[in-house]
């Protein structure tokens, strides 16, 4: 097997990939520029595989810096780019500093990709493609709507830029929208890990059952759901992983239908953020302080994954629960307590 380059390595699921990438017997190396991610998290991934991985402190909207790391690494037979700003909320803020960000990045890559002849790439997209769905569950096939955020338009124009560039190229390459992530490795030695206030919801929850955010809010009472909620399909982190790993190894085996093909990674099942708070709950036997509040712009009403395709022709198929997800965070968040000040640290180094 050649080199994997994974962008955005110490990253939440880019670190995640990178286990399961070793664990599989790939030989793997990192690009993240730590604006958004703490370096200590590949520290994490080396204590659970056992493995050095080199990474290369870059900004891939930086085309010099990025073309450098592909002329030191001549046998890189694979990328899987997860390199981007994904923060739905800011992107409504600040939305040129997203189209820049995540798409100078991509064609700087794709750039890169034509010059060395790179076979395989997987890039990590959203279901934020989807936008506001008239059916769900969503197939591959269901047809995108307007995106409700800046971000779900880099996603979708990413994806866009993608599927051009493999009608003229010899790479193949695969687009895998995520639904929600969520969750940390089992082991409890790497989870997620936002900068400043969590965007996302899991994280969320378990600041505030920590005692870290005095209280959380719940953005939406009024939506047509079970509980007036917005309902998302929760992915165990380590089951996206999976289908990294898996996406590769379809592709080397030539089994790929055309030069890009798109699948949906969630458990096909619809859970309102009421319901998530009920599973943190139950598991943790902490009583969660949140607040019932307004809707918030960019946020979809509701939307879930139907992955038979992922499941027939991956063979993927998610192993963790919607309890496992927030025991595996609660565990997570509490060894970020318990080595609060090592954490903290961007240079620090892993107990």
């Amino acid at each position: 097997m050649g080199k994997i380059l994974v962008t955005g390595g110490c990253g939440y699921i880019g670190s995640h990939t990178i286990v399961d990438l070793l664990t599989n017997g790939y030989d793997v190396i990192s690009v993240d520029n730590n604006s958004r991610s703490n370096p200590v998290i590949l520290k994490g991934a080396e204590v659970i595989t056992g493995k050095k991985i080199k990474n290369y402190k870059v900004d891939l909207c930086n085309y010099d810096d990025t073309f450098a790391i592909f002329q030191e690494n001549e046998d890189i037979s694979g990328i899987i780019h997860f390199a981007a700003f994904k923060a739905v909320g800011e992107s409504v803020a600040t939305p040129l500093l997203y189209f820049e960000n995540n798409l100078s990045s991509l064609v700087n890559l794709l750039k890169c990709v034509q010059e060395f002849h790179i076979p395989h790439f997987v890039f990590s997209s959203s279901c934020t493609v989807y936008g506001n769905p008239d059916i769900i569950p969503v197939t591959e096939t269901t047809l995108p709507k307007p995106a409700e955020s800046p971000y779900g338009y880099t996603k979708q124009m990413g994806e866009q830029i993608i599927v051009e560039f493999a009608r003229s190229s010899a790479t193949n390459c695969i687009l895998l929208r995520y639904f929600n992530p969520a969750g940390a490795h089992p082991s409890g030695i790497i989870g997620e890990m936002p900068l400043g206030k969590p965007q996302n919801l899991v994280p969320a929850i378990t600041q505030t059952g920590i005692g870290r955010l005095p209280k959380m809010m719940v953005f939406g009472t009024d939506y047509p759901t079970r509980d007036g909620s917005c309902v998302r399909d929760y992915i165990h982190v380590s089951d996206i992983a999976d289908a990294h790993t898996l996406s590769l190894k379809y592709l080397e085996e030539g089994m790929n239908m055309g030069r890009c093909e798109v699948f949906n990674l969630g458990t096909g099942e619809g859970i309102t953020v009421l319901e998530a708070i009920h599973a943190f709950e139950k598991v943790s036997g902490v009583k969660l302080n949140y607040e019932l509040g307004p809707r918030r712009p960019g946020d979809v009403v509701a939307i879930y994954a139907n992955n038979d395709k992922a499941r027939s022709i991956l063979g993927w198929k998610p192993k963790y629960s919607l309890e496992d997800i927030m025991a595996t965070a609660w565990n997570w968040e509490l060894r970020l307590k318990a080595d609060e000040t090592v954490f903290n640290s961007q240079a620090g180094e892993l107990n």
